[in-house]
C-alpha cells in the first residue's frame, strides 16, 4: 500500500512540473530531512559528551536575592533620610562635634609639644649628670633624674671691665658667703656673675676673673668669647650651660647695672608654676634699625619687611626670665638657634612658632627713683629698676646703693618668702 501512494504521488508530481522537475524536488526533500536528523543527533551527542546541561535557577534563591537587594536599597534611603532629618532639625549639634573634633586635636598638639619639653629636659638632666653639675644638700630631689631641685637661677650678665658693677651689686642686693649659700639650700635660689673667656685664653684679664672667683666664688664661667657683639651667642650658651648645671624652674637673665628685688621676683614667677613654656618681662616691640653705625643697628633689617617697621613683641634686655622647658629648649636646639645682632631680640625669635605664654610685666622694668620709690611706698614694689636712657642704671657703680636704699626690699622679705 505505501509502494502505491508514493507511486501516485510521483505521477501527480510529473504531471504538474515534467519529469525532470519532479525528480530534483524528491531528492531536495530527503537531503533535508536527513540533514536535520544529522542535526539533532550531533546535538544530542554533544550533550552527552559534555555531561552538562542547563539547570534554571530556583525560585528560592532568586526570592532571597531580590529580597536583600531591596533590604539594602531601603537601608541606604533609611540611611540618607536619617542624616538628611539630622541635619535639617539638628545643626546646631553638627556645628557642636566640629567644635570638640577641632579640641581634640589641639590637645593632642599641645600633648606632643608638651612631650616633646620634657624629652628636651631629661636630656639636659642626662648630660648635667654625665658633666657632674654642683647640687645642694639641703634642696629637693627630682625623683626622675636624681638631681637637686632648685626654684631659679639668676644669671648676672656682666664683662671684664665690669668690676665696679659686680662689687656695687655684691654690697646691695645680691647675698654674700654664708648668706649666699643659705639662699641656696633654703630657697632655692642661685645667683652668680655670668661670664667667658678672653680672646687671649689664660691672659690677663680671665687671671684676674679667676682671682676674683676665688674671693667670693660667685661666677659661672662659660665656654664662650665675650665680646658685645657675641651677646646673643652668650645668651643662648648661658641658657644651657645654667639648665645643664642646676635642674631648676625658672632661668632669669640680668644685666649688672640693673637693682633687684630678689623676693619680689621670687613671689612674681611662683604665680606662673603651673604654666610650662613661661616667657615673662617687660615685652616690646622696637623700630628694627636699618642705618649703620647707629646703636642697636640690625644686619639683617631686611628680614623684617620693609623699612621702618617694627620687630615682634619680645622682652627687653635688661631682665627677663624663662621657665624649665624653654631653658631645655635652647639648650638642646641651641646649634641651629639663629642669632641676631641684639640678644633680646634673638631670645624672642626663638619661641616664635612655639606654644609660649607671653607675660608682659611692668614690675620688671620701673624707673629708678621717684618711680621705684613711689611705688614701694604704695605697696606694689617693684622687681626690677633702671634707667630707660642708659639701658640700665646711669652710672650704677655710683647711684645702684640709693637706688637700693629708696627702692630695695627689706632683708627679712627674702627669708620670709614662701616661694
Amino acid at each position: 500500500m505505501k509502494g502505491e501512494e508514493k507511486k501516485r504521488m510521483g505521477m501527480s508530481l510529473k504531471s504538474k512540473g515534467g519529469g525532470g522537475g519532479g525528480e530534483v524536488i524528491g531528492k531536495g526533500m530527503v537531503t533535508k530531512k536527513w540533514t536535520l536528523l544529522f542535526c539533532l543527533g550531533s546535538f544530542c551527542a554533544g550533550l552527552l559528551f559534555t555531561n552538562r546541561m542547563w539547570t534554571v535557577p530556583e525560585a528560592k534563591e532568586i526570592i532571597r536575592r531580590t529580597d536583600v537587594g531591596e533590604d539594602k536599597i531601603k537601608l541606604l534611603a533609611g540611611d540618607c533620610g536619617s542624616k538628611t532629618i539630622d541635619r535639617k532639625r539638628r545643626p546646631r549639634d553638627v556645628l557642636g562635634e566640629v567644635s570638640k573634633t577641632h579640641d581634640v586635636i589641639q590637645t593632642l598638639d599641645k600633648t606632643i609639644s608638651n612631650l616633646e619639653m620634657e624629652l628636651a629636659a631629661a636630656r639636659a638632666a642626662q648630660e648635667s649628670i654625665l658633666s657632674g653639675s654642683p647640687v645642694s644638700e639641703n634642696v629637693k630631689v627630682t625623683g626622675s633624674s636624681g638631681r637637686k631641685k632648685y626654684f631659679m637661677v639668676v644669671g648676672i650678665n656682666t664683662a671684664f671691665s665690669s668690676r665696679k658693677r659686680r662689687d656695687s651689686v655684691r654690697t646691695t642686693w645680691m647675698p654674700q658667703g654664708e648668706k649666699r649659700e643659705k639662699l641656696e639650700k633654703e630657697k632655692g635660689i642661685i645667683i652668680r656673675f655670668v661670664i667667658g673667656h678672653s680672646a687671649t685664653s689664660g691672659g690677663i684679664l680671665d687671671k684676674a676673673i679667676e682671682a676674683e672667683d676665688r674671693k667670693h666664688g660667685d661666677f659661672m664661667r662659660l665656654d664662650h668669647v665675650e665680646g658685645y657683639l657675641e651677646l646673643s651667642a652668650k645668651t643662648k650658651i648661658y641658657f644651657a650651660t645654667a639648665v645643664s648645671k642646676w635642674d631648676a624652674e625658672f632661668y632669669i637673665k640680668v644685666d649688672d647695672d640693673v637693682h633687684v628685688n630678689i623676693a619680689t621676683l621670687g613671689t612674681t614667677l611662683a604665680r606662673h608654676r603651673s604654666k610650662r613654656r613661661l616667657y615673662i618681662g617687660c615685652m616690646k616691640s622696637g623700630p628694627v634699625l636699618a642705618q649703620k653705625g647707629v646703636r642697636y643697628h640690625e644686619p639683617e633689617y631686611w628680614k623684617f619687611g620693609e623699612e621702618g617697621n617694627k620687630y615682634f613683641r619680645h622682652a627687653t634686655g635688661q631682665l627677663y626670665a624663662i621657665s624649665k622647658d624653654l631653658a631645655s629648649y635652647i639648650s638642646n636646639n641651641q646649634h641651629v638657634l639663629h642669632k641676631y645682632a641684639n640678644e633680646d631680640v634673638s631670645l624672642g625669635a626663638w619661641f616664635i612658632g612655639l606654644d609660649v605664654e607671653h607675660i608682659d610685666d611692668r614690675r620688671l622694668c620701673c624707673g629708678t627713683p621717684p618711680d621705684c620709690e613711689w611705688k614701694a611706698q604704695a605697696g606694689n614694689i617693684c622687681v626690677a629698676s633702671f634707667d630707660w636712657s642708659c639701658s640700665g642704671i646711669c652710672k650704677s657703680a655710683e647711684r645702684i646703693r640709693s637706688v637700693h636704699q629708696r627702692c630695695g626690699e627689706s632683708e627679712n622679705a627674702l627669708w620670709n618668702a614662701v616661694f
